[in-house]
This record gives C-alpha cells, sequence and structure tokens, in this order.
C-alpha cells in the first residue's frame, strides 16, 4: 500500500488522529472503515436520524473514492441493541441504496467507539479506474 492508495474524506481527522484510513484502495477494490452518524462528537437522539446520517459519510466517503452507493458490494454494520433499532436501520438503509442491494451481514455488539453510537457501518465497493 502506498500513501495514494489511502483515501481521506475533505475535513476527515480520523487519519492523523487516530492513525486509521477511513478507506483505502486495493485495485478497483475500496475498503472502507466504519463510519457512523454522529454530528461532531454528537449522536442524535433520533436513532432514524442517526442511521441517515452514517449512509450519509458513507456517501461522502465513497465520494472522495470516486464512487457512489451503488458501487458498493458489501456492508457489515455493527448494532448495539441491534432488535430495538433494526427497523430503523433497515428503513435507512433502503432509502440509501436502490436495487441490487449489495450483501449486508448485522452483527450486535456491545458497544462502539463514540459512547451513545447505536449503528456503525463498514462497506466495500468495487470503483473502477483511478
Amino acid at each position: 500500500m502506498t500513501e495514494d492508495d489511502v483515501i481521506i474524506p475533505p475535513g476527515s481527522k480520523a487519519y492523523q488522529r487516530f492513525h486509521y484510513a477511513p478507506a483505502v484502495r486495493a485495485g478497483d477494490t475500496v475498503y472502507c472503515s466504519g463510519v457512523i452518524g454522529a454530528v461532531g462528537a454528537s449522536v442524535p437522539d433520533d436513532p432514524a436520524e442517526e442511521f441517515t446520517n452514517a449512509f450519509q459519510a458513507l456517501r461522502e466517503l465513497l465520494a472522495a473514492a470516486g464512487g457512489t452507493l451503488n458501487d458498493v458490494v458489501e456492508l457489515t454494520t455493527f448494532h448495539v441493541d441491534l432488535s430495538t433499532h433494526l427497523g430503523a436501520f433497515v428503513a435507512a438503509k433502503d432509502a440509501a441504496f436502490p436495487e441490487p442491494y449489495p450483501a449486508w451481514t448485522a452483527i450486535g455488539c456491545t458497544e462502539l467507539a463514540l459512547p451513545g453510537a447505536r449503528a456503525e457501518i463498514k462497506a466495500t465497493a468495487v470503483i473502477p479506474g483511478r
């Protein structure tokens, strides 16, 4: 991997502050680190708003890589209290992704890196060319 393979969207501080790449390109495949739906360091009270924000953050990350949500082939999502919020998450996911849908795995967990966050979205996309 070279510095040219690292994708950092405008305004992101993750690479410098937490020492991880928001996304990395390997050939035509783009591996996106997990995104959450916080605004700054604050998680919205409304789960639906949080999940919509998370998909917008993923959209912005993919745009920095030259792609869109249509390029996503796989999603892995991590959820605090999965069964309680799954309906709202699916609604946000369905609003973000038209058919054909990407592969998806949802995993329940006890906590995420940002206290109060309910979900984190990790994605793999295929974005041809550089």
